[in-house]
């Protein structure tokens, strides 16, 4: 993990201010720049849990801030301890004990006997920039206070990094919602991790969102998450421009535009658009990239040299075919759109559902632009099953989109998520 110290910016700076603030060490506002108050904090922090009082998140204080950030740990049952005195040291409730540990008898406790015990916070943040290590840790800690989750891996991106998915519910209805086809729209992993977190709440105490039974949903269907189909992309973007890796400083090198990295990076790691690399009419959007001047790798618009050309690609395809896919949303940024229609092969429901997600959201449903027409992962759904897809653009500004925004995005698409889920 990285050592942070003062002077220190990044997104893991990000990461443990929002940590300490919500654990109770003020580290001032979450803007990514270890000063004096983050660093205040960390040693009011480290003084707490007997560490050197050094200002420095080294090892040690890594270590310690670890079980937060996964949100639970594992704890050993000592003489005279209950479930209930347990809950209150750790500010949670008895119920998230008994879901993180299904089966366990509050009667029968045994001295040495090791339990998981959620901390009384959320695992997902919303208020810091995304990485692929935050993302692992999140899917760990959620799986580990949430058992009833299904979690795998559908393949590898280009720097062999997990491309995960999550699964919620048992039913036999199955419907698919991805984020982070592009870089630098990472604020979509954020809403559906979160979504993911607050659909696993709910179960957890038999209750609802917004008015619909999770438990109904959870039995009627299987929503399959993809969180982030371009990890090694996100990173270029939240890690610019500190690489802990030099794969991403030779990535870098493409970006020849004069403007930040992160303001135009959409590509895998490889400089290919992977939202522009499955067989969807494919070569009408090549054709469109050389009248553009667009023959080689590039932060944005370029295709690959072939469909399927990309792990992540292929990664999706194929894990796309394995299921029997009712319909599916790719989340965007930005526009507050949605897109429902390919070579006008959609069938006609599609566009009934797509003005129930623009009644539940606010967004307007609307064509493609010429300039995204193709060679998309909704456009070849929509080819090749001929059943609903869509691509969903969030909030509205320049990429990528301030975690400001995500109060207001998440609002506006939870409905979505649970819709999509029983239409």
């Amino acid at each position: 993990m990285e050592i942070l110290f003062l002077g220190s910016t990044g997104p893991n700076v990000k990461l443990i201010q929002s940590l300490l603030n919500r654990i109770g060490y003020n580290a001032g506002q979450v803007d990514g720049i270890f000063g004096p108050r983050t660093q205040a904090a960390v040693m009011a922090f480290q003084r707490s849990f007997g560490l050197t009082p050094d200002g420095i998140a080294g090892p040690a204080t890594w270590n310690a801030f670890e079980r937060f950030l996964r949100g639970y740990d594992i704890y050993t049952i000592r003489p005279g301890d209950t479930l209930y005195n347990i809950a209150q040291r750790y500010y949670t409730t008895v119920n998230a004990i008994f879901t993180a540990n299904p089966g366990i008898d509050p009667f029968s406790l045994r001295v040495g006997q090791q339990i998981i015990v959620p901390y009384g916070i959320d695992v997902v943040f919303t208020d810091i920039d995304y990485t692929y290590e935050i993302l692992e840790r999140q899917i760990q800690g959620l799986r580990a206070r949430y058992p009833f989750l299904e979690t795998g891996v559908i393949g590898r991106s280009v720097m062999g990094k997990n491309l995960y998915y999550i699964r919620l519910g048992y039913g036999a209805n199955e419907v698919s919602y991805n984020a982070s086809h592009h870089a630098n729209e990472w604020i979509g992993t954020t809403l559906v991790m979160k979504f993911i977190e607050n659909f696993c709440k709910a179960y957890s105490v038999r209750g609802s969102i917004r008015g619909y039974n999770i438990v109904d949903i959870f039995n009627y269907s299987s929503i399959y998450i993809i969180p982030m189909v371009n990890p090694d992309g996100v990173n270029l973007v939240t890690y610019w421009p500190n690489y802990p890796d030099p794969a991403y400083n030779q990535a870098a090198l493409l970006n020849t535009t004069g403007l930040p990295l992160p303001r135009v990076w959409k590509a895998n790691i490889q400089g290919v658009d992977l939202n522009l690399n499955y067989p969807a009419l494919w070569e009408r959007e090549k054709q469109l990239e050389l009248e553009q001047g667009i023959t080689s790798p590039a932060p944005r618009d370029y295709g690959g040299e072939a469909p399927l050309s990309e792990p992540e690609t292929i990664a999706m395809y194929n894990f796309t075919r394995s299921h029997n896919f009712r319909l599916v949303i790719a989340y965007h940024t930005q526009g507050e759109v949605i897109y429902w229609q390919f070579n006008n092969l959609a069938p006609p429901e599609s566009l009934t559902i797509a003005n129930l997600f623009s009644r539940a959201s606010g967004y307007t449903v609307t064509d493609v632009p010429p300039e995204a027409a193709y060679a998309g992962y909704k456009d070849w759904f929509i080819q090749d099953f001929r059943r609903p897809g869509y691509t969903i653009e969030l909030g509205r500004g320049i990429n990528p989109l301030p975690v400001s925004q995500f109060s207001t995005i998440y609002a506006q698409n939870e409905e979505i998520m649970l819709l999509a889920a029983i239409v």
